[in-house]
């Protein structure tokens, strides 16, 4: 990706000349990580002590600290948000590739439903008002109100370049920053210890709920014997796959307006890939094979994972079978998108756009996320690996467990491959300007010549071009191999998005063949295979989302 002179609201083009040099930063980067990073380990601190029940550590001491991180967070953004509006030099400049409105709009669908989370968290906690803790019911209110102002926020702020307090401005978002890192870490916890006592007969293995640890100090209990309570308490337990995105998400487009704290963009690049299809040509140029092929394989998905969640939640009996028809979707789907990825990296092998090697906050970010993200599925797998080739016995399920472990290292592999290069290549666009719509498949340089163009119908596909004189037109048309490869990348993309999707869905709302398959658990114990699971599995569900995210930019620019 380039980058793009964007003016802010009140600002008017610069002339051209020498590019002001900016300022050194790497004294108040680094002061705002110190006190990030502080911050940080005091919440992970009591998150993660809290997940112990013979730590004196309780959800009280969580909720206070989450909560006051939330209300000093909301009213910084507040803060930032008046200072910007009455200075309109604040912000010289907006960094077109931040903030994209696909990444904004899971922002927007990931905050209501976190919202409707705290609407039942709520509810749960007024059910037993009377033994509860005051700070149990207040914080979901702040965690709604924090959701909304920083969803303002990050839509009307994420492509800000500010120029003013600096060292203030920065210290403020990696706050942000930390908050949404400590809920996101909060949500993984409860969701993990949730998912783990259900999974687990003895409850020695899970951190006591709420109410019993409540009993054991008040000496009461806080019993959830009515409907609305415990419909309320299974909804937010559903929607946290939905807080927990909406942090990450969150946490990405507030790094990328840190690392644009202070920045300036220059105007001498051509192109940029911050743009936005027009509903009208966003379906158009795809084979639809893609697309087909992967609402197949979506709606297929969510029938497996329907029948995978029934029969493991009912009768034992079913588990074994359960297991085998998820291992064997999960293992048709990962071998499709590792030979579509492979088949998108050798499309780009005839590719003939040049790579664009332009400083990117945007894209640096998102191939970090990828390639971090990734490592937790990977280390998932190697210990699967380890379990099923040296552990007892060898039967289809070990069989198809290990083949999953297997493909799932390679589509991770050979997908990162093809994302990543997808975002290093220049735009589809050919020589000449670009700036203007082609006219019958048609780019000239020379606008005077479109005055004389004859009502021709489109043509094919001569490419010529002059230098002779600026006044004479550049004629560019459509090679027909390079839109058929152009088709061929549109349709992967969409392929392996769809895929993604499904892939996201089943470990998000609660499928765990880690535990329901006893052979990692009785190779590793219950203990330390549910320590590497419950640390590992949520940068893979991050991953997937952050897939799907990254796709969709890879579906607009190819």
């Amino acid at each position: 990706m380039s980058e793009e002179l964007v003016p802010g609201t009140k600002e008017s083009p610069q002339p051209p000349g020498p590019a002001p040099r900016e300022g050194w930063k790497k004294g108040g980067r680094m002061l705002s990580v110190l006190l990030s990073v502080n911050v940080l380990l005091l919440a992970c601190t009591l998150i993660s002590s809290g997940a112990f029940n013979k730590v004196a550590v309780y959800d009280t001491d969580v909720f206070a600290l989450l909560t006051a991180m939330m209300l000093l967070t909301t009213i910084w953004i507040l803060f930032y948000l008046l200072r910007t509006s009455r200075r309109p030099d604040a912000v010289p400049y907006l960094d077109s590739h931040a903030g994209p409105i696909w990444l904004q709009g899971g922002l927007v669908l990931f905050g209501v439903c976190t919202l409707v989370m705290d609407v039942f968290k709520t509810g749960y906690y007024s059910s037993f008002y009377e033994c509860q803790s005051a700070i149990k019911i207040l914080h979901p209110i702040i965690q709604a109100i924090f959701v909304i102002v920083q969803t303002y926020f990050l839509w009307v702020s994420a492509k800000d370049c500010i120029h003013a307090h600096l060292d203030l401005t920065r210290c403020g978002l990696m706050f942000t920053l930390t908050t949404n890192l400590a809920i996101w870490m909060a949500a993984v916890v409860d969701e993990s210890v949730h998912q783990a006592h259900s999974y687990s007969g003895n409850s020695s293995h899970a951190r006591l709920t709420s109410e019993e640890r409540v009993g054991s100090t008040a000496g009461e209990a806080c019993p959830c014997n009515t409907t609305f309570c415990k419909i309320f308490k299974q909804g937010y337990f559903y929607l946290y796959p939905f807080n927990i995105e909406y942090s990450l998400f969150a946490s990405t487009m507030v790094y990328v307006m840190w690392k644009n704290v202070g920045r300036l963009i220059s105007s001498s690049h051509g192109h940029g890939h911050g743009h936005t299809p027009s509903p009208a040509s966003f379906f158009r140029g795809t084979l639809f094979i893609g697309p087909v092929l992967g609402l197949l394989i979506l709606v297929v998905g969510l029938g497996v994972f329907i029948i995978y969640e029934v029969q493991v939640s009912g009768d034992k009996s079913g588990t074994h079978q359960a297991l085998i028809l998820y291992y064997s979707f999960n293992v048709a789907c990962l071998g499709l998108m590792t030979l579509v990825s492979l088949g998108g990296s050798i499309i780009y092998r005839f590719d003939q756009r040049t790579m664009d090697h332009h400083k990117n906050p945007t894209r640096t970010v998102d191939v970090a996320l990828l390639m971090g993200a990734a490592l937790g599925q990977y280390a998932i797998s190697y210990y699967s690996i380890v379990a099923v080739v040296v552990g007892t016995p060898r039967d289809l399920l070990g069989g198809l467990n290990l083949s999953y472990s297997l493909l799932m290292i390679a589509q991770h592999t050979f997908q990162n491959i093809f994302i990543i290069e997808s975002l290093h290549r220049g735009p589809p666009t050919v020589q000449g300007d670009t700036s203007n719509e082609p006219i019958h498949g048609l780019i000239y340089t020379n606008q005077d010549a479109l005055q004389t163009l004859p009502a021709y119908p489109s043509t094919p596909r001569l490419v010529g071009s002059t230098s002779a004189s600026p006044q004479e037109a550049l004629t560019i048309i459509s090679d027909p191999q390079r839109n058929w490869r152009r088709r061929c990348l549109k349709d992967i993309s969409l392929f392996l998005l769809l895929c993604n999707v499904i892939l996201w869905i089943m470990p998000a709302f609660g499928a765990r063949p880690h535990f329901n398959n006893n052979l990692e658990v009785d190779f590793y114990g219950y203990s330390l295979w549910a320590a590497i699971v419950n640390i590992c599995l949520p940068f893979g569900i991050f991953y997937r989302m952050h897939a799907v995210s990254s796709l969709l930019e890879v579906y607009v620019l190819s």
